[in-house]
Formats: C-alpha cells, sequence, structure tokens
C-alpha cells in the first residue's frame, strides 16, 4: 500500500497527510464493481484449474495494493464450472507473496499434495474499507468452494500489506464464528485452517506479539523459533479499531511487524493522526496521490469533514452528561470518523425538548461545568498528542515506504520481512514464515485422510459382507430342519464343491452387488461341502482429481500483473504462466523487492 515517492516540495504535506499515505485512505461510498461472469462449459478444455481437483493443502495468497489477478480467463473456477475471484496456480505472480505460498510447491507439489492460488478483490486506496472487506469475502468464498469439492483439504491464509488486512479480517470472522445445534459452522470449519501469515497488520493489537493465543513463542505445533533480537514491535496498527483476537484460530496466526514501519508499528498518543487516519479512510486516496489537491479532491475531502463535523455535533447532543464526563472532542471526532461508525445507533436528544426553549433547564444546569470542560479539553489535547510533532516531523511515510529511484531499492521498514536478520543466522521473516507453511504443508500429507474412492468402495464391501452373511446364516436355519442321509444323491459328485444355493464369501462379490438368492431345496447337506477358497476383490477406480499443474515462475513486477501468452491448442491442463506446454516449479525462498513500490 504504498504512494511514489514524494517531492520534496511537498515534504511537509506528505507530513501532515502522512497516514493518509500509509494505505488507510477509502472512500466507504465507492464499491469495487465485481462483473458477472459466465459459467465456464468445461473448465478443463479452456485450460483452467476447478476446485474439484483436490489437494492436501491450499494456500491462499492474498497481495497488497495493486497486487492482485485481473485476467478473467486464467481465473479458479468451482466444479460447477462457475468462476471465482481467485487465480489458478501458474496464471499469476506476486513478487511478495510468492516466496511464501510457493515454498511448498519444491516438495508437495505432486500426489496432490499442495497448490497456490491468489485472491482477487479491489486492492485500492480509493474505497479501502470496502476494498479489504470485500477481499475477506473472497477469500471465504473460494475456501468454502475449496472446501464443497474437497472437505479434507486443509488451508493456509497469506497476507501482506492491504492483503494483511484482508488475511487478518477473513481469519476473524472463520476463527470467531461458534458451531450450530446441528454440528455445523455457518462459515468454514475452523480446523481446516491450519495456518494464517499476515505481514504488516494495520489492525495490529497494541504490544501484539508475533502469534496470537499460541502456547508459547512459536506457533502451535512448529519448534523453530522467531527470535528477532529487537522483539516484537512497539505500538500497534494505524487501525486499532479493527483488530481482536482469533477464536478457534488462535496459535494458529502469525502476526509479523517490524519495527519503524508504521502500518502496524504507531505510537500511542497521536490522537491527531488517528483522526486524519479515519479520514483519509473516507477520501479517494489514489485519486489524490495521482491530483494532488484539486478542486475535485479539495470538494471529496471537505465533505467528508463536513459529516464528521456534524456527526461529532449529534453524537454530543444525545450525550445529555457529555459537558460531566472526561470524554474530549477530539474524542468524538476519532470515534465519529471511524467509518464502522453508525450514526443510527445514537438516540439523539432533541435541544428543545417542548419545541419552546431553546435549551431545556435540565441541560442549561451542564453550562456550568463549562470551564472544567474546557481545562480537560486542553489537557486532553496535550496528553493524546505527545508523540503527534515527533511521528510528523520523523516523515512516517518516507520511514515506511522509502524508495529509492535511482538505485531502484526499497528502504521503508514495511519491506524488512525480506531482507532482516531474525535470528542471527541470515534467516528472514519470510523465509520463517515460509519453513512454517513447508512444514504445515507435511503435516497435511501425512494426516490425509482416507481418499474418496477407497472410502466408498469400503462402504460397499461392507454393505456386501452383511448382505452375504445374512443369506449364509438364513441358508444354515433352513438346512438343519432337514435330516441329512448318509447316501449321496444320484448323479452327485461328493467331493466336488457345491456351488448352488450356497451364499459366497464375502469377499467373493464384487463390490456394490447384491446377495444371491438362496434356494433351499438346492441346498446340499454341510457334510457334502467342499471348502470354498475366496477370490480377492477386483480393484476400484480411484476418482481422486488430478494435480493442478502449472507453478508460479519468477516473481513479476508488484502492482503489475503478468501478461500471459498462449501458444498451441489448449490441453485439458492449465499450464505455467508463458504456457508452453511444459511445467516446471519454481521456488524462490528469498526474493529481492522489485523496482515499483508496491503494497
Amino acid at each position: 500500500m504504498a504512494f511514489g515517492k514524494s517531492s520534496s516540495r511537498r515534504r511537509i504535506l506528505a507530513g501532515v497527510l502522512a497516514p493518509t499515505a500509509l494505505g488507510v485512505a477509502a472512500a466507504v461510498a465507492i464499491a469495487w464493481p465485481q462483473p458477472d461472469v459466465p459459467t465456464v462449459a468445461d473448465p478443463a478444455l479452456a485450460g483452467m484449474a476447478s476446485t474439484a481437483d483436490c489437494h492436501d493443502m491450499v494456500s491462499i495468497g492474498i497481495g497488497g495494493r495493486g497486487d492482485t489477478p485481473r485476467d478473467q480467463t486464467k481465473m479458479l473456477v468451482d466444479a460447477n464450472g462457475n468462476k471465482l475471484p481467485a487465480a489458478q496456480q501458474g496464471a499469476y505472480k506476486s513478487h511478495w507473496v510468492d516466496p511464501v505460498i510457493n515454498a511448498p510447491l519444491k516438495d508437495h507439489e505432486g500426489e496432490n499434495g499442495y497448490a497456490a492460488i491468489y485472491v482477487e478483490y479491489p486492492a485500492d486506496l480509493a474505497s479501502y474499507d470496502d476494498a479489504v472487506n470485500t477481499g475477506a469475502a473472497n477469500t471465504i468464498k473460494v475456501m468454502q468452494a475449496i472446501q464443497a469439492s474437497c472437505p479434507d483439504t486443509q488451508f493456509a491464509i497469506v497476507g501482506f500489506s492491504e492483503g494483511a488486512d484482508v488475511a487478518r479480517r477473513a481469519a476473524m470472522q472463520i476463527g470467531n464464528q461458534e458451531k450450530g445445534e446441528d454440528g455445523s459452522w455457518a462459515i468454514l470449519d475452523p480446523d481446516s485452517v491450519s495456518g494464517v501469515v499476515i505481514l504488516s497488520d494495520a489492525g495490529r493489537d497494541a504490544g501484539g506479539g508475533f502469534f496470537p493465543g499460541a502456547k508459547g513463542d512459536t506457533p502451535d505445533g512448529f519448534d523453530r523459533t522467531y527470535d528477532p533480537a529487537k522483539g516484537a514491535a512497539p505500538g500497534g496498527g494505524v487501525l486499532p479499531g479493527t483488530g481482536g483476537a482469533f477464536g478457534h484460530l488462535n496459535g494458529k496466526v502469525a502476526s509479523f511487524c517490524s519495527e519503524g514501519d508504521f502500518a502496524c508499528s504507531t505510537p500511542e498518543n497521536i490522537a491527531l493522526i488517528e483522526l486524519l487516519v479515519n479520514v483519509g479512510r473516507q477520501v479517494n486516496g489514489d485519486a489524490f496521490e495521482r491530483e494532488g489537491l484539486t478542486p475535485a479532491t479539495g470538494a471529496d475531502l471537505a465533505q467528508v469533514v463536513g459529516r464528521v463535523a456534524l456527526l461529532a455535533l449529534a453524537d454530543i447532543d444525545a450525550n445529555e452528561n457529555w459537558m460531566r464526563s472526561d470524554e474530549t472532542f477530539l474524542d468524538v471526532l476519532i470515534k465519529v470518523s471511524d467509518p464502522a461508525y453508525d450514526p443510527a445507533a445514537v438516540a439523539v436528544t432533541p435541544v428543545a425538548a417542548d419545541g419552546t426553549e431553546p435549551i431545556p433547564a435540565d441541560r442549561l444546569a451542564n453550562l456550568a461545568y463549562l470551564p472544567e470542560k474546557l481545562l480537560k479539553e486542553v489537557v486532553g489535547f496535550v496528553t493524546s498528542n505527545q508523540n503527534t510533532l515527533a511521528v510528523i516531523l520523523s516523515d512516517p511515510y518516507d520511514q515506511t515506504f522509502g524508495y529509492n529511484e535511482e538505485t531502484r531499492d526499497h528502504y521503508g521498514h514495511h519491506f524488512d520481512y525480506w531482507d532482516d536478520d531474525v535470528d542471527g543466522k541470515g534467516t528472514t521473516t519470510v523465509e520463517y514464515a515460509a519453513a512454517w507453511l513447508n512444514h504445515l504443508a507435511e503435516q497435511a500429507k501425512q494426516g490425509k485422510p482416507v481418499s474418496k474412492d477407497a472410502e466408498a468402495k469400503a462402504v460397499r464391501m461392507m454393505a456386501a459382507a452383511e448382505a452375504a452373511e445374512t443369506a449364509e446364516t438364513s441358508a444354515t436355519t433352513e438346512t438343519s430342519e432337514t435330516t441329512p442321509t448318509s447316501e449321496t444323491p444320484a448323479g452327485t459328485d461328493a467331493q466336488a464343491p457345491i456351488e448352488a444355493g450356497i451364499a459366497p464369501a464375502p469377499s467373493e462379490l464384487a463390490p456394490g452387488a447384491p446377495a444371491p438368492v438362496v434356494d433351499p431345496a438346492l441346498t446340499a447337506p454341510a457334510a457334502t461341502q467342499a471348502p470354498i477358497v475366496p477370490a480377492a476383490p477386483g480393484p476400484v477406480a480411484g476418482t481422486d482429481g488430478a494435480v493442478t499443474p502449472g507453478t508460479p515462475g519468477t516473481p513479476g513486477t508488484p502492482g503489475t500483473p503478468t501478461a500471459e501468452s498462449t501458444t498451441g491448442t489448449p490441453t485439458s491442463e492449465p499450464t505455467t504462466g508463458e504456457q508452453t506446454g511444459t511445467t516446471s516449479p519454481t521456488t524462490t525462498a528469498t526474493t529481492t523487492p522489485s523496482a515499483q513500490p508496491v503494497s
């Protein structure tokens, strides 16, 4: 969620409006259009990956600003051929997310072991809150479609920057749901989520550790320590009101934040910046970046500011005891400027209770508290902004998203995760997260339940065995009622097996075949029966889907979807991004950030 580097002439303005430029600018009233897409009649012939192709584990990658797939011809489809808001494996490359989600491909891609996909969502600053909420909804939608086709698949969710906000919101929704009376989950079974990786979360709780809800200093079940010398980053995310607990996913979440990354590590007592952040979430940040302060963008900003002021006055008016409270006017502004604030939930008390008095007598008495209230306002303002000036002077935008155009190098702390040393041995945060995902993929492989076709075969065999046992018992009962003689009926070989009227052993039945009907009249005495050698059951064809071929190759330019070219006749299998007819997975553990600033 980064903008281009500010010019020196805009340094002061960038400092004042820095929180807006930190990826939190949004226009709540503008929703990203979701085009209707047709159903693909035959996804295989179209070269598209389907959720019907099951895997032990699937990682859901969510990029930051501008880092999202757009090519509708290469989207994942559900079992019915309906396009989903996610790019199929091999159809998109994310410079920032790939080093994490591609790590298990080398060891676990084969035999339906592992796959990685990329969630599509607006990923912009024109409508920040709408964008991240849409991203969370799309993430859950894709996971539900996969689970519907493949109930045994395990998931990992990985998000960076704006995508980290998406990943956290999706994880919170999944983790905090309650099981229904029938034992089902309204969204998704939390047990199907093995891990969540969050890199630079704007909603990070103040003082939050790396592994929320974990029993120790690592994700639950993972013994590799993560111990950066500086410890957990101070402060919390720039959007503190959006965070929270992970419920059933506690211990399965890794939230990484680098000190100096203002998006996830903001100091306390910066009330004015919090207000600017909330206002920024309701304006078109993309337009401000492109055009600067123009009549159009100025009108947009004025509209938001005017709305916040009116909401603040209404909120104060609804609180009869506000003059006697410790809540300051700045506190009210911060509260009502939050896009999640619902003015309808505030019961507004009319100023003129009887329609004649300008101010009711009981409320007029509150004016006696005015001197004390003014003092509280001054003290509160100073106290809640102790660090505001220091933050502005430190240029939080540059220290977070710093980018050198000449050397084409990112030096801001928002990109520390790819090159910082967290254990004194050169291991980066991204490499640690990649190792954890590889561990989770191995667990999913080792704990893979019985395949669907084998399970169906076992059910059929059990049913056949029970039917055969019932028939054999019935035949024995009928035979015992007849007195046997010592003479062998004419034309009967006493040493030959008696096939007529004898129910075969369970293993002689073809799976799913009905048990033969026993005719008591044809049943021979038990003494004349020869041993029956059971026949081994024949193999039953499997029904598992094929592994989705094609793996992301070398990370492309962040924020710019890589154009793919198609040559030759499409086959029933999707190829790699270049579609050369071959697939050769490329796993990159450590990736050097590209030249374009992106979040």
